[in-house]
C-alpha cells in the first residue's frame, strides 16, 4: 500500500475506535446523587431515566410533599451529573472525529 493508503486506513481506524469508545461510554453512564440530609439517593442512566432509588427510614416521618420534593431535587441533580458526563464523552468524539476542528461538530449544537 502506499503511504497515502495507510493514512487513509489509518485515519479511519482511529475514527472507528473514537465512536466505539462512545458508543461504550453512553452506554456506562449513570448519574447519582444523594440529598444533603441522606434521606434520598437516586441513580438515572444517560438518558436521565431512573434506574435505582434509595430512601431512608427517616423519610416516614416526613410530610409527603416534602418527600416528594426531596425526591424530585435528587433526581434533578442525578439527570445534571449524567448529562455533563454525556456532554464530556461527546465532546471527545467531537474532538476525535474533527481534528480539534469544532466547526465539525456532531454533539447537535452549533459549532
Amino acid at each position: 500500500m502506499s503511504a497515502e493508503m495507510d493514512a487513509l486506513v489509518k485515519g479511519v481506524n482511529d475514527k472507528l475506535e473514537a465512536l466505539e469508545a462512545t458508543l461504550h461510554g453512553l452506554s456506562r453512564i449513570r448519574g447519582r446523587c444523594t440529598s444533603e440530609d441522606g434521606a434520598v439517593t437516586a441513580e438515572v442512566d444517560g438518558d436521565g431515566a431512573l434506574t435505582r432509588l434509595w430512601l431512608a427510614e427517616s423519610v416516614a416521618s416526613r410530610a409527603p410533599a416534602e418527600v416528594s420534593r426531596l425526591i424530585l431535587w435528587t433526581c434533578r441533580q442525578a439527570v445534571a451529573e449524567a448529562t455533563a458526563r454525556r456532554s464530556r464523552i461527546i465532546a471527545r468524539l467531537n474532538d476525535s472525529l474533527s481534528g480539534g476542528d469544532a466547526s465539525r461538530n456532531v454533539g447537535g449544537r452549533p459549532g
